[in-house]
């Protein structure tokens, strides 16, 4: 009973993930403007830097909900820098976490149904189980595995910051100071060859044109929102069952802390407690 109930689950969360997806990676498309309302990409000065330029993006990305900042945030002058900084530091962090929720959505709908069938660490010790969500696999995964994916992403944040802070000639201008907001830098100049680059590893794009590269950037804003909803949507669902009405009877409730990430694996330095309950004894 319970082995056919985890499998009804399962096919329930992968018809669901499809579909999620399929309008994650559809809806973009419907906000897109005509193309006479293009990014104008004739300008020599850096791209939308200004408060103003985020409301004519906005309302490219978006022309129903146009600009919208309840917070100010667009204006705020973040450590009382210009408003270039600001703005080009708030695109950056959209595009990249955008990006990132992309990944996440993805590998959550792969992870319910897919297992790689390679062996997971030298010992020959095997992925987690499909019978376990995607939090439950994390959680399961060994304190080494757990680190190195830590620290990759931890090494390709620093490398972009460090390769892209000074603007010299040959070099990829910060985003905060008038460069392109969410562009990474190539490995190219680094002191060991590296064969692929972070982006366009194969130089399928390398020719594409600065119109077609604004509008697939567009798109691209677009599905990393709607992906931000999804996996939030997802973790959501488990953490507190019946908050998305959508997910309900979908997936399994966690029991675990998704912002404790390495919960159980640094207990011991704890006294036995999680690291949400030594946080508030402190």
């Amino acid at each position: 009973g319970s082995s056919r109930s985890n499998t009804s689950n399962l096919y329930a969360t992968m018809k669901t993930s499809a579909l999620l997806f399929c309008f994650t990676a559809g809806s973009s498309y419907a906000f897109q403007s005509a193309p006479a309302n293009r990014v104008d990409t004739s300008r020599a000065s850096p791209l939308h830097e200004t408060k103003a330029d985020l409301e004519d993006l906005a309302k490219k990305l978006n022309p129903v909900i146009g600009y919208y900042d309840p917070l100010g945030l667009g204006g705020s002058r973040f450590a009382g820098r210009s408003d270039e900084f600001t703005v080009g530091f708030l695109r950056h962090a959209e595009i990249k976490n955008g990006r990132v929720a992309m990944a996440a959505f993805i590998g959550y709908c792969v992870q319910s149904f897919y297992r790689f069938p390679w062996a997971m660490t030298l010992d020959g010790a095997s992925f987690p189980s499909l019978a376990l969500s995607p939090p439950e696999q994390w959680d399961v995964l060994p304190f080494a595995a757990k680190l190195q994916i830590i620290l990759f992403v931890g090494y390709l944040e620093f490398y972009s910051e460090i390769s892209s802070s000074k603007g010299q000639p040959g070099e990829l201008k910060h985003y905060c100071k008038g460069g392109i907001p969410g562009k990474y830098p190539s490995f190219d100049a680094n002191p060991h060859p590296v064969p692929f680059n972070l982006y366009d590893p194969f130089n399928l794009h390398k020719n594409m044109s600065k119109e077609d590269k604004e509008r697939r950037l567009l798109i691209e804003i677009n599905n990393g929102r709607l992906a931000m909803f999804g996996i939030l949507g997802f973790l959501s669902a488990q953490e507190t069952p019946g908050s998305v009405p959508l997910l309900n009877g979908m997936l399994e409730p966690y029991k675990g802390e998704v912002m404790a990430p390495f919960q159980g694996d640094i207990d011991i330095i704890l006294g036995g407690r999680s690291m949400v309950e030594a946080w508030h004894l402190n």
